[in-house]
């Protein structure tokens, strides 16, 4: 079963590269009838074995953004999270989200996983269920307007900005 969860802050840059948080890690999001929390390494094994994950604009298989395998999206995990790098296309889902995510109308993630035997582990605490998420199997991000954890970010940039802060950037993804 495929199950879907969001997050919030997405960026972007002018030559339509955006960035973010997909998925934070520690932090307890509140699904109704249970909470969920994402701990380090759950993206791990997905990470490692090459799957073909996607991007996606709100879950939607037809507004495809890139993939893994085409090396349009690049994806790691960081002490935050679940961190994304996505080269948009040059598409109307790619133009159109580049535009809600400058005016702020889209600034969160989600992503979609299946949970393997053993890769998720229930509690009770108080009156609440709590489900943590040890290792799941990665099938795509996606960019929202109404992520279920709130940390999640996106962004895009300007060209000036990313040429400015290039060397930080790519010494800051080394070090993680």
């Amino acid at each position: 079963m495929l199950e879907l969860r969001g997050h919030g802050t997405l960026k972007a840059t002018g030559n339509k590269t955006l960035h973010g948080i997909a998925a934070v890690f520690n932090s307890e999001a509140n699904l109704g009838t249970f909470s969920e929390v994402i701990r380090p390494g759950a993206f791990a094994k997905s990470l490692a074995t090459g799957s073909n994950i996607r991007a996606l604009y709100h879950h939607d298989g037809s507004a495809l953004l890139g993939t893994t395998r085409g090396g349009t999206l690049q994806l790691r995990e960081t002490p935050q999270g679940l961190a994304f790098e996505l080269a948009l296309p040059d598409t109307t889902h790619g133009r159109d989200l580049a535009i809600l995510v400058d005016r702020g109308d889209v600034a969160g993630c989600s992503f979609g996983f299946r949970v393997p035997d053993g890769g998720d582990r229930w509690e009770e605490r108080g009156s609440t269920l709590v489900r943590e998420l040890l290792n799941v199997d990665l099938v795509e991000i996606t960019l929202t307007f109404d992520p279920a954890y709130k940390g999640t970010t996106v962004a895009l940039r300007t060209l000036q900005f990313a040429m400015a802060n290039l060397i930080h950037c790519n010494s800051h993804w080394l070090e993680n």
